[in-house]
């Protein structure tokens, strides 16, 4: 077999380039996986053992991508490590992290698991009783700080010594040392952790260290652009021996800014990796001359790039097409119409895919289709693994298996009911951290607690304990927690009118077959790998592509597929580019903005839509977005104003018709943009209400003022909230609301 046979030179050269640091800037398209996995072949027809291979991918199905066809080059393949940052770090963690004070059957805490801890610490730090003055966003908003510690090597003894005399940073020192010794108490990581613990563990054991860093002779790094500081240093250390280190990235579609991301470890790695080698994939496989031409324009806009333009033989192509709707709503059935007409003429809905900046945004869309009939699938809505019944489940396994889980323990002491209240589950919580014992240990010692109700606690534990003592399969252990603990039965049981009884057994029989599967896959599967791959799932790892259903997802989420047909909804100003990217004091934020909109565009293969709208409703009232500026460095020749000739409308003189030509659309952009299309009243009564204000009620939240009302005594106030306390509108009177303005 000839490896070379279907590579380009560039790719050849890549692929060739062995020895020492390389950079393989590779742009969108341009067959990135390609050149890895043939490079890895490479190395293996030159007698390196896969072994002594390590790959690390972003995401599971990118590294499945790459199992599959390195399985398709070379023997003995499965042998190789490749995997995702996370999964490669908890596979190191598992056989070691017991130096660094953990128990190898450690837990992997979600996203929600980690606001549940968040919100004890919080609780706990300011004394508080109750969750009234104690918001998601707070709670959010902290782990968010603390993960970009976390991300940045940062602990919590160095985090307080940063603070000096800064108050915001005290707290989130202090909430930060707390957080982690309620993790640590449970034997549990967060996701920061995983990588944070990892290079913790290499960094002071220089034995493991050596161990690995001579296992792995050549190290390969795909998405590069998307690693922050502890990702780039477990890199380094992994790879410090031999300093065979390759990595693969775009500096263009770097997009993860918010979450940690540092775009310069790839702007930097000529001067970070000395006597490293750059090689640039410009030629692009996927898309027509006009869609990546248009790419090309828009990212010329950024400064400090690296540098390269993408080519290709692909054919001239359409127009991309541009629509201007008069309203969000119009937006959303222009797009199914196109859908549905295509579909006609014998298109798949699999071809087609939404792409939006918000999540929020898929509302107007789905109920377009859903009318319609026209099938979709949302990537980033509600996860299976975070269904309430499965989480439930996932509950008891996690117990079972490290019964050290206080948030485990505690989601499942009365599920199904058993009479364990809330008081009593704060006597053991008060008992369990005076004595400095998990919450399962404590329940044990419920005679000493709780008195003549220690009955069902006593039950539980004997439960628990007698699955733990028996060796099972993962499903038959399954089966036995949903039957023998009274799950199914409870579920069965229930007659609210928001419950769907049929569909949530559905759901928890679809994870006995999870685990079916997971066997047949893993010889001698343990229940602590299969927590640990669900654990380990993303959004996008479900994605399959042969489904035939419309894809609805955010740009984020899209980043890595490719579809025949793309539609970009609500390019505007304050949409896509973001409204805090259009007001920061910097450019980074409007650059990483522009990067996302480069790597929306070059996931269409063949057609582009690109569609805004005049108006749209936002937090229950009527706003108007200039298109994007993104849309003026898109050149005009390369485009074609599409509209909608079935309806006719009357415009309001701040709306483009969608039937003008192209020349009409780009006079708006000298226009300021538009917050409102009404003057918004202030109340006469108390002069200090204005309709669009954001304001805090202490029962609903946070809300926007919708409607002012005055009447003989008083200002009366129409509130629409949508929050995690509640969602809907109320009334108040201005003198008695008791209203936070925001």
């Amino acid at each position: 077999m000839d490896l070379f046979e279907t590579l380009n030179p560039m790719q050849k050269e890549a692929v060739l380039a062995t020895e020492g640091p390389l950079l393989l800037l590779a742009g969108a398209g341009s067959g990135k996986t390609k050149t890895l996995t043939h490079r890895i072949a490479y190395l293996v027809e030159q007698g390196i053992p896969p072994t002594r291979i390590l790959a690390i991918t972003f995401t599971n199905k990118a590294a499945r991508e790459m199992k599959e066809r390195i399985s398709s080059l070379i023997e003995n393949s499965e042998r190789m490590w490749v995997g995702t940052f996370h999964a490669t770090c908890v596979r190191i963690l598992r056989r070691d992290i017991d130096l660094i004070g953990y128990d190898k059957s450690f837990a992997i805490y979600d996203y929600a698991d980690s606001e549940k801890l968040m919100k004890e610490t919080l609780l706990e730090l300011n004394n508080s009783e109750t969750l009234l003055n104690l918001r998601l966003k707070e709670i959010r908003s902290m782990l968010s700080a603390i993960g970009r510690k976390k991300d940045s090597l940062i602990t919590p003894e160095i985090c307080l010594e940063l603070a000096a005399d800064n108050y915001n940073e005290k707290q989130i020192a202090a909430a930060y040392k707390s957080y982690q010794r309620k993790l640590k108490k449970a034997n549990a990581l967060d996701f920061d952790d995983i990588i944070f613990k990892t290079v913790e563990l290499l960094r002071e054991h220089p034995d493991i260290l050596n161990s690995y860093s001579d296992r792995f002779l050549y190290v390969m790094v795909d998405e590069y652009q998307d690693t922050n500081t502890a990702q780039y240093e477990l890199v380094r250390l992994l790879s410090s021996k031999y300093n065979n280190l390759c990595v693969v990235g775009d500096d263009d579609q770097s997009i993860y800014g918010w979450r940690g991301a540092n775009i310069e470890n790839i702007r930097n790695f000529e001067k970070d990796f000395r006597n490293s080698q750059v090689i640039k994939l410009e030629q692009n496989y996927r898309s027509t001359k006009t869609i990546l031409n248009a790419a090309n324009a828009v990212i010329s806009n950024n400064n400090g790039r690296t540098g390269k333009t993408l080519w290709t033989e692909n054919p001239e192509g359409e127009k991309i097409h541009l629509h201007r709707a008069d309203t969000d709503i119009m937006e959303a059935e222009f797009v199914k119409d196109q859908i549905l007409t295509a579909a006609k003429s014998g298109a798949a809905y699999k071809d087609f895919a939404v792409l939006y900046r918000m999540n929020a945004q898929s509302r107007l869309i789905e109920e377009a289709f859903f009318k319609n009939g026209l099938p979709y699938r949302i990537v980033g809505g509600i996860r299976f693994y975070e269904r309430k019944e499965i989480k439930d489940v996932l509950a008891y396994l996690s117990l079972i298996n490290n019964p050290a889980n206080d948030l485990a323990a505690k989601r499942i002491i009365n599920v199904p009911k058993r009479g364990i209240g809330t008081t009593s589950v704060q006597k053991i919580s008060e008992y369990s951290d005076k004595n400095n014992i998990s919450f399962f240990e404590a329940l044990k010692f419920s005679k000493e607690i709780m008195g003549g109700r220690a009955g069902a606690a006593l039950r539980f534990v004997s439960f628990i304990e007698e699955i733990s003592e028996q060796v099972l399969p993962v499903s038959e252990i399954i089966l036995k927690v949903i039957h023998d603990s009274g799950l199914i039965e409870e579920i069965k049981s229930e007659k609210n009118s928001d419950n769907n009884s049929e569909e949530r057994i559905k759901n928890i029989e679809e994870l006995v077959s999870k685990a079916v599967e997971f066997e047949k896959q893993h010889e001698e599967a343990t229940l602590a790998e299969f927590l640990e791959e669900i654990a380990l799932v993303a959004d996008i790892d479900n994605y399959n592509e042969n489904d035939d259903a419309t894809v609805l997802m955010t740009v984020h989420s899209a980043k890595g597929l490719e579809f025949k047909t793309v539609f970009i909804i609500g390019f505007e100003n304050n949409l896509f580019p973001a409204a805090r990217a259009l007001n920061a004091e910097d450019d980074e934020q409007l650059e990483e903005e522009r990067r996302l909109c480069y790597v929306a565009i070059t996931r269409a293969r063949e057609k582009l839509f690109i569609t805004n709208a005049a108006t749209r409703m936002t937090y229950g009232y009527t706003v108007s977005n200039n298109p994007s500026l993104f849309l003026k460095e898109i050149p005009s020749e390369l485009t074609l104003s599409v509209g909608d000739k079935k309806k006719s409308h009357k415009h309001s003189p701040n709306q483009i018709s969608t039937r003008e030509s192209r020349q009409n659309v780009e006079k708006i952009f000298s226009k300021k943009p538009e917050v409102f299309n009404f003057k918004p009243p202030v109340s006469k009564k108390t002069g200090q209400y204005y309709i669009g204000d954001k304001v805090f009620h202490q029962k609903y939240g946070e809300g926007i003022i919708k409607q002012l009302r005055e009447t003989s005594i008083d200002t009366e106030i129409i509130i629409y909230f949508n929050n995690e306390t509640f969602t809907g509108e109320k009334k108040f009177l201005s003198s008695v609301a008791k209203l936070e303005k925001r």
